[in-house]
């Protein structure tokens, strides 16, 4: 942990260890002209208004402009959302984004006519114009997709004011992120020998991962004590993010929020209910990996900080980022040399953000910029760092393929597949790793970290999952979400998930204030839906080798041209039933025989 108690400023980091960011503007000057350009292209916008029933001419004309328009403002948007997630504090790109979002309202604002415009327009009328202008068959899978939600399509008039609105519904997330990055500040975590360690949202999951129990102790406390303090106003923030997402559901006429947030994406609200009962079907192996892991570390009693520290603490150790990236790359071998082609791409041509920073956002994602992906990382030399970089690559090349072979109007998958390429890397990694080692302790230090991956993934983002649909039935009756509402149903969540054997403290009563996820609208289930399968499609690529990697090359390809469950499908996996979910958990299960007979003597 001695590494870790000294962050670099931005200015410190070496230019190889941060994204290439020039790859989208050589300067804030370029960015601040091109943003004027576009901004005064909104007259254009506004000509079509009126007009798109008129031919088929006339509607492809306006959806080609606003195709290349994106473009353009996709470039704009990476950008500074970049620059300011290299410093939270950095003041010139916090306005950068503003100025940004708010030219993105106002062209949102200048558009909102067309939805109206596209839905009035006869079936026939429609298919007529396909005929008289074959190039518009270019857009058929984005008409289709925005007719069928015509049921929840305002009046132009309603549609410009839901529209112009924007910028305050996105307020709750904005002011929660500068709360969680820039604001708060925690006090150092202190070890077993007194010495003093940099407490930030970056490094507590190293902190708690520490075999220093005392360290992970202070670190767990001094972090959720500070959010306590300011439970108030994270409730309010989270309640306010509760209302606007109502807000919007009730006026498209959606019966609640979550039917509102999985039609945009056309997933069934079957498919969220049905990970919920899966997984409570299968709530004995979470826990009894609780219970085993309280028997290997010797506990009398195991805590929530006890949680992410290794069960085979002497076979820990650091991986320099170099060997990582090497490992990843070995790992995707069963990919193939096409794939493995752009990923070493993206190692040698900085898409990479690497460590972090003072003021650097927490976590790690991957933005698929048209140039190139950009991944930001915080790694810190662990494994489970190394599964990030994995995962996030997963991503990467997810987009990266998409981009490459579909227009621009399909290229952005829709978020239902988005942790599927991401967590079949992870996977590949893992198998590859075990490959490798006949060392007994070594195999169950491994076969931990996929225990973890599951109980951090299909089970925490379930038990996730499950806290939004609670508080989205509590804003959908009117109720307001306040500190000890929020705190109650969210300890009741963890005794359910982690079962008896781990006491359920006061503090992880405020976990819920740290996960910035809540603000995403009903998105973390789908890291659990895709935790299946991928481990579902990680299978059928290692048994049936070229024909699976074949069919799974062209759902990374597919970007949104078919939905996500029929990507999914041409995949091999059907999301529709539980069955994927249960096939994962059970090998859960048999990773926990595997485990338990492992240490059966410890």
């Amino acid at each position: 942990m001695a590494e870790m108690k000294k962050i670099p400023a931005r200015s410190e980091v070496s230019k190889e260890d941060t994204w290439a960011i020039e790859d989208l503007f050589p300067s804030d000057e370029a960015w601040e002209e091109a943003l004027s350009a576009l901004e005064a292209d909104k007259p254009k916008i506004l000509s079509y208004v009126g007009r798109l029933g008129e031919s088929g001419q006339t509607l492809y004309d306006y959806l080609y402009m606003l195709e290349q328009m994106d473009v353009v403002f996709s470039d704009l948007g990476n950008y500074c959302m970049r620059k300011a997630d290299e410093d939270t504090r950095n003041a010139t790109y916090q306005a950068m984004s503003g100025k940004f979002m708010n030219v993105a309202v106002a062209m949102s604002a200048a558009q909102s006519f067309d939805t109206p415009e596209i839905m009035a327009i006869e079936d026939e009328t429609l298919e007529q114009f396909y005929t008289q202008c074959p190039a518009l068959e270019r857009y058929r899978r984005l008409l289709t997709d925005t007719r069928r939600r015509k049921a929840h399509t305002l009046s132009e008039a309603e549609e410009k004011l839901l529209a112009a609105a924007g910028e305050m519904a996105n307020a709750p997330d904005s002011i929660y992120g500068a709360f969680a990055d820039a604001d708060i500040t925690f006090p150092d975590a202190v070890d077993s020998n007194g010495e003093h360690h940099t407490l930030t949202q970056g490094t507590y999951i190293s902190c708690v991962e520490s075999p220093d129990r005392e360290l992970r102790r202070s670190a767990y406390e001094n972090l959720y004590h500070t959010f306590g303090n300011f439970k108030n106003t994270a409730a309010a923030t989270l309640n306010a993010q509760g209302k606007q997402l109502k807000f919007y559901a009730d006026a498209r006429k959606y019966p609640s929020t979550l039917d509102a947030a999985l039609d945009r994406t056309n997933v069934p609200t079957s498919v969220y209910l049905n990970l919920i009962e899966a997984v409570h079907q299968n709530m004995d192996k979470m826990h009894r990996y609780v219970r085993l892991r309280k028997k290997l570390l010797g506990l009398d009693e195991l805590h929530f900080y006890d949680v992410y520290t290794s069960l085979i603490p002497d076979v820990d150790k650091k991986i320099p980022f170099a060997q990582a990236k090497q490992t990843v790359y070995e790992g995707c071998a069963p990919l193939g040399e096409e794939y493995r082609k752009i990923l070493k791409e993206g190692f040698d041509n900085r898409w990479i953000d690497v460590y972090e920073n003072q003021g650097k956002r927490g976590g790690a994602y991957s933005a698929g910029a048209r140039v190139h992906p950009y991944v930001l990382l915080n790694y810190s030399g662990t494994l489970d760092s190394q599964f990030t970089l994995a995962h996030e690559m997963g991503h990467a090349l997810h987009s990266y393929l998409s981009n490459r072979c579909q227009n621009p109007v399909d290229a952005d998958y829709k978020i239902f597949v988005a942790e599927v390429a991401s967590t079949c890397n992870e996977a590949l990694l893992m198998e590859h790793l075990l490959s490798k080692t006949t060392d007994k302790k070594e195999r169950a230090y491994l076969i931990n970290h996929f225990l973890d991956q599951f109980k951090g993934t299909l089970y925490r983002q379930t038990m996730f999952a499950e806290f939004e649909l609670i508080i989205g039935r509590y804003i959908g009756e009117g109720k307001t979400l306040t500190a000890d509402l929020l705190c109650e149903e969210y300890r009741k969540l963890n005794a359910l998930y982690y079962g008896p054997d781990i006491v359920v403290d006061d503090e992880i009563a405020m976990e819920w204030a740290r996960i910035p996820h809540f603000y995403y609208n009903y998105y973390v289930f789908q890291y659990a839906t895709g935790y299946s399968a991928a481990i579902a499609l990680s299978r059928r690529i290692l048994k049936e080798g070229a024909p699976a990697v074949k069919d799974y090359l062209e759902f990374l390809s597919g970007g949104c041209s078919k939905s996500p469950i029929d990507l999914l499908k041409g995949a091999g996996v059907d999301m529709t039933g539980p069955e994927p979910v249960n096939q994962a958990l059970q090998l859960f299960g048999e990773l926990l025989d595997e485990m338990e007979e492992l240490t059966k003597d410890v």
